[in-house]
């Protein structure tokens, strides 16, 4: 039965990252006409040209001639903005089961002294899997470029910056490794260290070690002779270009007392560090700034969880506290002139990263500097801004072409350019006066309240899912159950005589996605499709007595 249920979630699953996956375009020549261009390295130009030619922008401004060759992309009422970066995520990582513990004989052999969650050695650019239709979501919000390192272990090891096109993992790689990274995690089963004092000791320690590897190795390399030979270390090893400034460290920090220990340890040892999370780094915004630590700052802003049941507790003055204050942690760092970019942070949606955003602006952040945290500042930590970050002649075509304003609900992402290659998105359908509301524009209208069976096919595939209706005039609410899709309340949802509409948002693989649901309806029959862009699923549905 698991097995059956795992065949309908890959097929879903592959029906809608291929849906927008398949409607990217080769690399050739472009030429976007007539747009708002945000340079974001210098000021907007309006009624500008944008030329993209194998893969880099060949050309940006007014009166700007279109290659003969180009597909011209008419871009009046719409504005190009340079791709957006998520700072730190596992986008493209193949998880892989723990070993630890084990005796397994297919296992690599390591020369490393230390327990597996305390190796740096460990790369992402390894672990990275290809293949466009996996980064689906976040090309349809706009993001082109991410850093990318494994979840895992206290050394999560060394991360790459990617970009979310390519057919193999070579094509997407823009660097790696980019920095090592730490979390403050402990061990488990006995294993040290077991607390968070006993991290940072260890963490402290594999420092000094590496320290004293280092200076080992040089005095042996100047005259080896009478000296024992250095022992062959890779975790102390891959710590090496740590401890001589060569490679930055990301530590993920969040809570002021974490971050103070960063500051210290990092001057200590004299430590490229950059902050990871930094949901308090605002506190100590001028000891960030004194000694030039930067900050991938975290939109996974803390939310009210507690439920409104007037017996809940209520929450605590600090969490309360740290609500408000965490929004303003960008205003903060931006006025102390802390450099910082925008991440995740493990958001349950990807779709909500902008909205967030728009939350640090109405926090203090001017939009500007909003925008600016999400390319070029972001390109600069990340040391990419000769190739990405802003719209420049010469650099990677990673654009994104949107109508309305970047911070508002119904703006539209129309194409997203990654490497010069062009992904159009999906046209949500427009609604028309008294689409909403409780007036009938198609004659009699339907009633459907009521609970429905539906069975869905989709690329084969056919499971069964309960629909419940609520019906309101025109407006319709409710829920769609099944074991493969979950449970999600409906949203949009109306009718108008017989045609029906609503949409839902699921979750598959930690990634949530949404599905348009249209039909018709006659009596206690429905049928329509899903579409989650230009490839449809089919259902039908029968209402239950």
């Amino acid at each position: 039965m698991k097995k059956h249920f795992l065949r309908f979630s890959i097929a879903i699953f592959t029906f809608i990252c291929l849906s927008v996956s398949l409607n990217a375009q080769a690399v050739g020549s472009y030429a976007i006409t007539n747009a708002d261009v945000v340079l974001v390295s210098g000021p907007t130009i309006s009624n500008a040209t944008v030329v993209i030619r194998d893969g880099l922008i060949e050309a940006v401004g007014r009166n700007i001639s279109v290659p003969a060759d180009a597909k011209v992309f008419d871009g009046r009422g719409l504005t190009v903005y340079p791709g957006f970066f998520d700072t730190n995520t596992d986008l493209g990582i193949q998880k892989t089961p723990p070993t630890r513990g084990q005796n397994n004989q297919n296992q690599p052999q390591s020369n490393s002294n230390y327990p597996e969650s305390l190796r740096p050695e460990q790369t992402a650019a390894e672990k990275l899997k290809a293949g466009e239709a996996q980064f689906a979501a976040q090309r349809s919000n706009g993001f082109t470029t991410v850093l990318t390192v494994e979840d895992a272990g206290i050394f999560e090891g060394q991360s790459a910056v990617i970009n979310l096109a390519g057919d193999s993992v070579s094509s997407m790689i823009i660097r790696s490794p980019f920095a090592q990274h730490v979390a403050f995690r402990t061990e488990r089963g006995g294993v040290y260290p077991t607390s968070l004092m006993g991290t940072f000791a260890a963490l402290r320690q594999m420092f000094l070690d590496a320290k004293r590897l280092d200076e080992i190795q040089k005095i042996y390399a100047k005259d080896p002779r009478g000296m024992k030979r250095p022992e062959k270390d890779s975790s102390l090893e891959a710590l090496l270009p740590i401890i001589n400034g060569q490679m930055p460290i990301v530590f993920n920090a969040n809570t002021e007392r974490e971050i103070i220990r960063v500051v210290d340890l990092a001057k200590e040892f004299n430590l490229r560090a950059i902050i990871s999370g930094g949901l308090e780094a605002g506190k100590i915004a001028n000891r960030l700034k004194a000694q030039n630590i930067p900050v991938l700052l975290s939109v996974n802003f803390p939310k009210r969880t507690l439920t409104e049941n007037k017996e809940a507790d209520s929450e605590s003055l600090e969490t309360l506290r740290l609500r408000v204050e965490v929004p303003k942690t960008a205003a903060k760092l931006k006025q102390a002139g802390v450099k910082f970019a925008f991440q995740s942070g493990e958001l349950k949606s990807i779709n909500d990263f902008l909205k967030n955003v728009k939350e640090t602006t109405e926090n203090g952040l001017s939009k500007t500097d909003a925008v600016r945290a999400m390319t070029l500042d972001a390109a600069e930590i990340l040391g990419v801004n000769n190739q990405l970050g802003s719209i420049e002649k010469g650099k990677i075509a990673n654009l994104v072409v949107m109508k309305g304003d970047l911070f508002a609900e119904n703006k539209t992402i129309t194409h997203v350019f990654i490497d010069g290659k062009v992904f159009e998105m999906p046209k949500k359908p427009e609604k028309k006066p008294g689409d909403e509301g409780n007036t009938d524009t198609s004659g009699t209208t339907e009633q459907v309240g009521g609970t429905w069976t539906l069975n869905i096919e989709a690329t084969g595939q056919t499971f069964e899912a309960q629909l419940v209706l609520n019906q309101q005039g025109n407006v319709l609410t409710g829920n769609l159950n099944s074991t493969i899709l979950g449970s999600a309340p409906i949203k949009n949802g109306q009718i108008n005589g017989n045609k029906f509409s609503y949409d839902v948002t699921i979750s598959i693989g930690g990634e949530e996605r949404e599905l348009s649901f249209s039909g018709t309806v006659s009596g206690n029959k429905m049928e329509g499709q899903i579409s989650a862009a230009e490839i449809p699923a089919t259902f039908t549905g029968t209402k239950n007595p």
